[in-house]
């Protein structure tokens, strides 16, 4: 488990908006690991995990781009039935909530032995790394 930044972007929900933010990014050299959407009906939130924040803070900014910075969790999961369930039940045991999650899952079966990252935020990040032991 490891800490991670993430910029939540408030975007227009109109076409190009995701590719305009793709854009600021790439010409700051900040790689997206992970990123998530949550539409509305006039706007949405994408959450994006950058590799290197302050560039990308520095980058929304100069291009007048509406966001916020937090501290994450990216967590690594098998990919396999039932992991996530486990994950969920170690949280819960302890009373830990999450606040929200989004994730990805390799896609190469069994051509390599990656496993899926989870994105987890939670009010209580000391709590979930000491239930997760």
């Amino acid at each position: 488990m490891e800490k991670k930044t993430q910029v939540s972007i408030l975007l227009d929900n109109k076409p190009g908006e995701l590719g305009r933010v793709a854009k600021v990014m790439a010409r700051a050299k900040v790689n997206i690991e992970a990123m998530s959407i949550n539409d509305g009906t006039h706007h949405g939130v994408l959450k994006v995990v950058v590799d290197r924040a302050e560039a990308a803070r520095k980058a929304l900014k100069k291009a007048g781009i509406q966001h916020s910075v937090q501290t994450v969790l990216s967590i690594p999961l098998r990919n396999a039935p039932g992991a996530l369930a486990k994950l969920c039940a170690k949280l819960a045991g302890k009373g830990v909530n999450i606040d929200y999650v989004y994730g990805s899952a390799c896609q190469c079966a069994d051509k390599c032995p990656c496993d899926c990252t989870i994105i987890l935020s939670s009010c209580d990040a000391k709590a979930v790394k000491k239930a997760l032991r």
